[in-house]
């Protein structure tokens, strides 16, 4: 698991891809090379009631949290999450340039003992590879 959800104004819809928002989140974090490769989902959800600031309708947000399974240090959490909202943040210049707006991420752990997880994908990218 490494589980992105990023939520976003629907103001956004207009200025900004969302299929190809997740897709740089995904690349960026299968760069790192500290998640398997069939435990990483990026997904984006449509806020279409919400209230920024000042009540402007102008203003416009993403958030993203990262949900992840224990078992990887600081060093390496903190590395990879620069990464990964670099990569955003990059992609985003052009919102930042055109309005106001706000880009958030949070980094949260799970406890292996309160998550359960079943997943039969990481078998089928194993087979893939192997049979090309």
């Amino acid at each position: 698991m490494p589980h992105f959800t990023l939520e976003y104004s629907s103001n956004l819809d207009a200025r900004v891809d969302m299929g190809k928002v997740v897709e740089v989140v995904r690349k960026a974090a299968v760069e790192t090379g500290i998640f398997p490769l069939g435990g990483i989902r990026v997904r984006a959800i449509r806020c279409e009631h919400y209230a920024i600031a000042d009540g402007s309708a102008h203003f416009g947000f993403l958030d993203m949290v990262l949900r992840l399974g224990e078992g990887r240090d600081l060093a390496a959490r903190k590395k990879a999450g620069e990464h990964i909202f670099k990569a955003l943040s990059d992609y985003l210049d052009p919102v930042f340039a055109g309005s106001k707006f706000a880009l958030s991420f949070d980094m949260r752990i799970n406890d292996k003992e309160t998550s359960w997880k079943r997943n039969n994908i990481h078998d089928a990218l194993k087979t893939e590879a192997a049979h090309g």
